[in-house]
């Protein structure tokens, strides 16, 4: 149910434009996906969303909630 995803180095861009065809995956710090609603309207527990290409469209990931752990709470 878990695999390792390589580290991950960001670049940031000045008025980056994603790839529609890339998953936006939601990367949270634990695996419990509820957290505090921050002022900002997120979870406390959300950090970004990390663009990922794929073969498969967005929704294909969406459906099966498809996310990104910093840990896991084994």
């Amino acid at each position: 149910m878990y695999d390792k995803l390589p580290m991950i180095h960001f670049t940031p861009k000045e008025d980056n434009k994603p790839d529609p065809d890339d998953y936006p995956a939601p990367l949270y710090k634990t695996s419990v996906r509820a957290g505090v609603l921050s002022t900002t309207g997120l979870s406390t527990n959300f950090v970004v969303h990390v663009t990922t290409p794929s073969k498969e469209s967005p929704g294909f990931w969406t459906q099966r909630a498809a996310a990104l752990l910093t840990m896991l709470n084994d």
